[in-house]
């Protein structure tokens, strides 16, 4: 039996093909500009104030907002493997518990940023490094929290699976990117120096 192949049959096909290389690449230069953006920021730290910072800095909270988010890595990893194998009810739990863990986030920022108005308010040089640098990766967490509840929300009715979930892998790797620049950001803010 021959197969007639169409010329919109092969288009569709190499449409098919190109699309997911496509947005693999879009997001890999998207997260490489948020890259160049982040390293702005923290080297700016270091610029207007070196290693300077005040003696009061909330050590614990920090070191928590650290590990949640190592914490919705994980989950985020799993929610990503369990929807590659087709398995929708792990990635709906882990998809939500990355969620939750992200909400954690940021109401502990919420409690830092009270604090820190308090200990070195914003007109100061480190207050303003500070706060522009949680601040710009705490709307970071936001949007990325947003995104995975409109992830776990369309797969929860259905879409997505095991050969089609790359709006997951995309998220997942922009909530990767977010938890990794916090790493950087931890360091930076709350370990080096010292008065």
């Amino acid at each position: 039996m021959a197969v007639t192949t169409t010329p919109e049959a092969v288009h569709s096909r190499a449409e098919a093909t190109y699309r997911p290389a496509a947005n693999r690449l879009g997001l890999w230069l998207f997260l490489g500009s948020e890259t160049f953006l982040f390293s702005a920021f923290i080297s700016s730290r270091f610029v207007v104030s070196g290693t300077d910072q005040p003696e009061h800095l909330n050590q614990g909270l920090a070191l928590l907002l650290t590990l949640l988010l190592l914490w919705s890595s994980i989950s985020a990893f799993r929610a990503e493997a369990a929807m590659a194998h087709d398995n929708r009810r792990l990635f709906q739990r882990e998809m939500l518990t990355t969620i939750v863990l992200g909400l954690l986030f940021l109401v502990g920022v919420g409690i830092e940023f009270n604090e820190a108005l308090t200990d070195f308010p914003a007109n100061t040089i480190y207050g303003s490094s500070f706060f522009m640098l949680v601040g710009l990766h705490a709307f970071h967490v936001l949007t990325g929290i947003l995104a995975l509840g409109v992830v776990w929300n369309l797969g929860r009715l259905g879409h997505y699976g095991s050969n089609d979930h790359w709006p997951v892998e995309g998220v997942v790797k922009y909530w990767h990117f977010v938890d990794l620049m916090w790493v950087a950001i931890y360091p930076t803010l709350y370990l080096f120096g010292g008065s």
